[in-house]
């Protein structure tokens, strides 16, 4: 036997042990979804691949073809009925296979047998294939068609940008409108600043957006540094480097930074940028200079670990800016989820902005002791905790307050009257007293770690010829709660509907709200029918798995079997919330359809007998949840080459109008070109709608920006159509907002994002990047 037919035997007989091996596993799976109630696919499909392996093993290579290309025909029209033209869920169900087969193509083809009846039919097969692959992966259609335009009107602002969300309202709009829908297309590249190195914390991130005051434009980095850069030209003038504790700290990151002009001042810290660090202190700096202002608090800085209770640092941080308010500077912490009962206390502080003296606090379990606990005492532990950003209203005096769930996420069997009545909510507290004024829950007993993340936005409202004061608050469910900011009550309406209760290992809120006549951007609910995977073997591994859990809908209890959560803890919507366009009453908000696979693990269990809580510990895996009968095993629904077993889009911006409470349009955001299965970027440059941890920004000018997708590009659509107007690369992925801004000496609009950038030499780095239009 020569070389050749070696080699030909032996590929013969790896490509038939491959397909035996396929065939083998898809047939023991099939064998298994079937006794579940599902899918009769995979059993057969993978009896004909088991059978076409057997017959490459025993030298009948044109049988073993004739019976894959039989398998693939059936497999089409299988495909074609379960997931339509959609390419991507296509992908498993007839790209697979076909890929699987291509030996037998090949084979055809390069044997000199382009005439043989196998090789017609299949290169047939694979025009079809290609066909409808490339055609349902090309474009996007809005929900519905924008047919309403409005004209783009320049407006008279100081082209600054105050707060994180632009205004105290949270906004996340401008009013400048030299960048618009016609000229968008040609901004270029003004310029970038890079920064780092900075230490590589498992969870730090870059989510600053960056203040514009005047002739400076400040930055943060996830260490809590800050940066005075020249508007034009990303140079810096000072750097202020915090050096904060990191011990026990898993989670890293600064959103962005409170400005504070004080009145009449003019000398030193007249006016004052601050930070509020993820180590727990609150410092102030000389906006002009970058030095503490040292009559604030101790030496500049204000503890805020001080009144707080926590085993050992790290369960405490804080990752939003102070909200400002009536010279108030007014603050919320995060902690570290699922750990133990009575982790570091909630309590929501409002510090005097010149001082840094304590000027209230809301501890929602001892709401008397508004002037902070007596010495020896400590704020109330385990209350719902406020990490998201918060809003402001001047007028009326109210801050508004995103809340979280009690801690630990997933027990509620010890939490406080006060914790389940505030929990998963927006609080609108007295800006001078700190008394909650009016509450919203949006999720009753919280036991879906479904915290309100997302700033609350105000603006006001035109509707049946009238202007309602209005705040939209959405949550990780994907829900739009409409509001009269005034006093709480639903201006759209909030409905009470029965939630599911079999599986639960306590009692449960038998009803949950729902906002009826504002779209629902939490997704379609998953299905056998709409797992995914790369391939079709972890597509069936998606679908016994979703067979093996319990599902009765959106609030399915967790429980001692596994459970699919849907929305996931990510949402739905998370803390970038949504940019209101006020003159066109539309918001735009970038939305994930993310399922989480849950399951409480009781103490008896050997798996979780010696967990232990720990401040480094995060949901993703085993939370120890100490002081309750269950830890909790809360992951990602992800299959084992770690894509979501639910198909795409997995992200989405959409667009609704708020004066009809319609959705206007909604379309898939980022593509394939950085994702893959085990963290592998595929390249592939098609749409699919990646996993969203950024936001929108709008402005007059009919444009929304956004950095927010996974695939480390910014784009630019049309606000009325969601047309793409602009994209460009950046460094790595922005998890947060765009902000815009008017440069004082030359005029010029400039729209700036910051990106996380690749990793190098177990270092973190990151960018701020701006855009502009070119010089004239």
């Amino acid at each position: 036997m020569n070389v050749s037919a070696t080699v030909r035997l032996i590929g013969r007989i790896l490509y038939g042990l491959i397909l035996v091996v396929i065939g083998g596993a898809l047939a023991f799976g099939g064998a298994k979804l079937i006794l579940l109630g599902g899918s009769f696919y995979y059993l057969p499909a993978g009896l004909a691949t088991l059978a076409a392996g057997v017959a490459v093993l025993m030298g009948r290579w044109r049988n073993g073809a004739m019976i894959y290309l039989g398998l693939m025909v059936v497999s089409l029209v299988w495909g074609l009925a379960e997931a339509g033209l959609d390419g991507w869920a296509l992908a498993p169900r007839v790209l697979s296979p076909f890929v699987l087969g291509l030996p037998f193509l090949l084979v055809a083809v390069f044997a000199g047998q382009r005439t043989d009846r196998l090789a017609g039919l299949g290169s047939a097969a694979v025009a079809v294939v290609l066909a409808i692959a490339v055609a349902a992966t090309s474009g996007f259609q809005p929900v519905e068609a924008a047919n309403r335009v409005h004209p783009v009107t320049a407006a008279d602002t100081t082209g600054d940008w105050l707060h994180l969300g632009n205004t105290q309202w949270g906004t996340t709009y401008s009013e400048l409108a030299g960048i618009n829908r016609e000229n968008v297309g040609e901004l270029e590249l003004a310029w970038r600043l890079p920064i780092g190195p900075m230490p590589a914390k498992p969870l730090s991130q870059t989510q600053a957006v960056p203040l514009k005051v005047g002739d400076h434009l400040y930055v943060c980095t996830p260490f809590d540094d800050i940066l005075d850069v020249e508007p034009e030209t990303g140079k810096i003038r000072w750097h202020y480097q915090a050096k904060p504790n990191l011990e026990g700290l898993y989670v890293t990151r600064c959103r962005g930074m409170s400005y504070y002009a004080v009145p009449e001042a003019s000398s030193a810290c007249a006016q004052r940028v601050y930070v509020a660090g993820s180590d727990g202190n609150l410092f102030a700096l000389d906006a002009l200079t970058g030095k503490l202002c040292e009559g604030f608090g101790d030496g500049g800085e204000v503890d805020l670990l001080a009144g707080l209770q926590q085993r050992n640092r790290g369960y405490y941080r804080v990752t939003s800016p102070a909200a400002v308010i009536r010279g108030k500077l007014v603050v919320g912490g995060a902690v570290a989820d699922g750990q133990y009962v009575g982790e570091p206390s909630g309590v929501i502080r409002a510090y005097d902005a010149v001082t840094g003296e304590l000027a209230w606090a809301w501890d929602m379990d001892n709401p008397e002791s508004r002037n902070g606990p007596k010495p020896g005492e400590f704020y109330s532990s385990g209350t719902p905790n406020s990490w998201g950003p918060m809003s402001a209203d001047e007028e009326l005096g109210l801050v508004y307050v995103p809340t979280g769930n009690a801690t630990p996420d997933y027990w509620g069997g010890h939490r406080s009257e006060a914790s389940n009545r505030y929990a998963s909510s927006v609080v609108a507290l007295d800006a001078e007293t700190g008394e909650p004024r009016w509450s919203f829950q949006t999720t009753h007993y919280d036991v879906w770690d479904y915290d309100v993340a997302s700033q609350p936005v105000l603006f006001d409202l035109r509707k049946d010829g009238k202007v309602i004061p209005a705040i939209l608050q959405n949550n990780k469910r994907g829900q739009l709660f409409v509001l009269d900011r005034r006093n709480g009550k639903p201006i759209y309406p909030v409905v009470e509907k029965p939630a599911p209760q079999d599986g639960a290992v306590e009692k449960l809120s038998p009803t949950q709200p729902w906002s009826t006549e504002l779209p629902d951007l939490g997704g379609p609910p998953p299905t056998e029918r709409n797992m995914w995977g790369i391939t079709a073997l972890d597509q069936l591994w998606c679908r016994v798995k979703f067979r093996e859990a319990r599902f009765d809908g959106s609030f399915t209890p967790p429980g001692v079997t596994s459970s699919i959560s849907y929305p996931g803890y990510f949402g739905g919507v998370n803390w970038a919330s949504a940019s209101i366009d006020t003159r066109r009453q539309m918001a735009f908000i970038l939305s994930n359809h993310m399922v989480n696979y849950n399951r409480l693990v009781p103490r008896s269990d050997p798996a979780v007998k010696d967990l232990k809580a720990d401040s480094s510990g995060n949901l993703g895996g085993l939370a120890a949840q100490e002081g309750t009968p269950y830890a909790a095993d809360i992951r990602f629904f992800f299959s084992p080459l770690g894509v979501p077993c639910q198909q795409p889009p997995h992200g989405m911006i959409n667009a609704v109008d708020l004066e009809t409470g319609k959705m206007v349009w909604s379309r898939p955001l980022g593509s394939a070109r950085d994702l893959g299965p085990m963290g592998v970027p595929s390249h592939l440059p098609f749409t699919i709608g990646t996993p969203l941890f950024g936001g929108a920004m709008s402005t007059a000018g009919g444009v929304v920006f956004t950095g927010g997708a996974q695939d480390h590009t910014f784009r630019a659509f049309d606000s009325e159509t969601g047309k793409l107007l602009f994209e460009a690369d950046i460094p790595g992925m922005s998890a947060t907002k765009p902000m815009t801004y008017r440069s004082d000496r030359n005029g010029r609009q400039y729209v700036v994002v910051a990106s996380d950038a690749p990793h190098k030499g177990g270092s973190a780095f990151a960018a701020i990047t701006a855009f502009a239009l070119p010089a004239k």
